[in-house]
């Protein structure tokens, strides 16, 4: 095992990528210190138990995608832009997935998934409210396929071309 110290930042991020590649089961000390090859004293040193380093795991998940809201609401761009960055935003966030899937299980998980969903929601409608789609149902619509063509595991490519057509349909709309 090696002998190099690992951050709280270090556990999180493998657990964040051993969670999207294999599931909720990952997110315990032994798993997660053999895929760093490092022992499990330091994920105690770090973490209290592994409910606290879930919890770290996902309070970062969370934060990060309010801060990736944020910094999107803070670029320019023309509306069909702005919508096409919220669905590269909502894709490019791979740990979603396996997130939605152990929140099925999990309720603090479920929470802070709902939180997430809530505060990417009004931004669409935000979004949609900017080009005269005020039907909130319609942008409730557009971000539930967002997110269920990230959990048919397609293509990303594929994922944001489906949202772009979506996206056109809106400015047709105007």
């Amino acid at each position: 095992m090696g002998k190099t110290p690992l951050s709280p930042a270090a556990w999180i991020e493998a657990g964040l990528t051993q969670l999207t590649a294999t599931g909720p089961m990952a997110l315990r000390a032994e798993p997660l210190s053999r895929h760093l090859k490092t022992s499990k004293g330091s994920f105690y040193w770090h973490f209290k138990d592994v409910p606290a380093f879930q919890a770290a795991l996902l309070a970062e998940w969370k934060n990060r995608a309010m801060a990736q809201l944020a910094e999107d609401a803070s670029m320019d761009g023309s509306d069909t832009d702005k919508m096409i960055r919220f669905g590269q935003s909502v894709q490019g966030d791979k740990a979603g997935p396996a997130l939605r899937a152990w929140a099925q299980s999990d309720k603090s998980v479920a929470k802070t998934i709902a939180a997430v969903d809530d505060a990417r929601l009004k931004q669409l409608i935000g979004l949609m409210k900017t080009i005269g789609v005020t039907n909130e149902d319609f942008a409730k619509a557009a971000y539930g396929a967002l997110v269920g063509l990230k959990q048919m595991k397609s293509d990303d490519g594929d994922a944001l071309v489906a949202f772009a057509a979506l996206v056109d349909l809106v400015m047709a709309l105007k």
